[in-house]
């Protein structure tokens, strides 16, 4: 135990000592949740609409303000023709058009369903589908509106709308910062927590300073304990940071307890930090090291479910999924911080958390070569 302590104190002041390290361990936090959030949205805006109007009524004109004063759209004016349109279209101006048809008041007083024909460019996929559905959500709004006026009928306006009742559970505003923060918190720990470490032993390996530790009596255990623990520090401190930032910056606090948040986080950080510790055992360089632990990042990440579901991936890559730890640990983050889930909601998240950390720990040990 004192060797292990002594040991702690060395990787303390080694961290101390470098200059760019503790800056990096404050601001990436801090540039990451407070910036990250507002860039990384899958919500879509200031869509530009033009709007092609074959009909020249009331109507008609009722539903292009509907489409100019629209908070989602930015209306860029009336098309003489579809052709036109489309142009601008193919030329990046505008991303929707609509083309209202000719009798749309006629076939409305009569008791007909016009219907308004929506082009959206889908170069952008999600912001063509969205897009579109926006823009068929008003006009299903103002073709309701106009039957009730010229029709005077309850029953056929409730048929053009949607007879289901709808209620958004847990995330009520439909905030996607509130979707990201947990995900954000899990990419820091990996980059922290994952990439701290295996330069750490790398660079002294560089150094030739490992060679005097590997003439000590220090055990595996010890060595390996000593350069895990202070980045489980590193790592508590980080999380209790982010916590606080997306609390003061935008009034998200877990809806679970947090010390189920710090349980899983501390598991996530013992197997991103014993990777490292592994990917560090194994090269020789600085640049070898950075280059495996970019890749299992980049795969982390990419196989998480952090931007995308798991469910919309292809069947083999969900199944690759479940050797991703990260998968793990963002649904156990979501699941507490959004839904305010208890013990027994994450129990199957943190059993795969632990196996993970213990299989990871023990290669760690093992790996580590100790030269008499």
């Amino acid at each position: 135990m004192i060797r292990l302590k002594y040991l702690i104190q060395k990787e303390f002041i080694q961290i101390r000592r470098n200059s760019f390290v503790p800056r990096l361990i404050v601001m990436f936090p801090v540039m990451l949740i407070c910036v990250a959030p507002f860039i990384a949205s899958m919500e879509v805006k200031d869509v530009n609409v033009a709007l092609v109007d074959r009909d020249h009524s009331q109507t008609s004109q009722r539903l292009a303000h509907r489409i100019e004063h629209s908070d989602y759209f930015h209306f860029q004016g009336m098309a003489p023709n579809y052709s036109e349109a489309l142009g601008q279209i193919e030329h990046g101006k505008i991303d929707l058009v609509a083309v209202i048809p000719q009798h749309y008041e006629r076939d409305l007083v009569n008791g007909r369903q016009p219907q308004v024909f929506i082009a959206a460019n889908s170069v952008n996929g999600t912001k063509g589908m969205m897009g579109s559905s926006y823009l068929g959500q008003i006009v299903g709004e103002s073709l309701s509106s106009s039957v009730s006026k010229f029709i005077g009928s309850a029953l056929t306006t409730q048929q053009l709308q949607n007879s289901a009742t709808q209620k958004l559970l847990y995330n009520p505003r439909q905030s996607y910062k509130l979707f990201m923060i947990p995900a954000l918190m899990a990419m820091l720990l990996v980059m922290l927590c994952g990439f701290l470490p295996a330069f750490n032993i790398v660079g002294e390996k560089e150094k030739g300073t490992i060679e005097q530790i590997n003439v000590t009596p220090v055990s595996r255990w010890e060595f390996i304990l000593a350069k895990l623990i202070p980045y489980w520090m590193i790592a508590l401190f980080v999380l209790t940071l982010c916590l606080l930032l997306a609390w003061v910056v935008f009034g998200f606090w877990p809806a679970g307890h947090v010390a189920l948040i710090y349980l899983a986080a501390m598991l996530l950080a013992l197997i991103v930090s014993g990777l490292g510790l592994i990917v560090s055992n194994y090269s020789d360089t600085m640049q070898q090291a950075m280059f495996v632990m970019w890749f299992f990042t980049i795969c982390f990440i990419l196989l998480s479910g952090l931007f995308t579901p798991v469910q919309s991936m292809p069947q083999w890559a969900q199944t690759l999924t479940l050797v991703n730890p990260l998968r793990w640990f963002i649904e156990a983050m979501r699941t507490v911080y959004v839904r305010g889930g208890t013990l027994l909601s994450i129990s199957t998240q943190l059993a795969v958390l632990t196996a993970f950390a213990t299989v990871i720990s023990l290669w760690a040990v093992v790996s580590y070569k100790k030269n008499n």
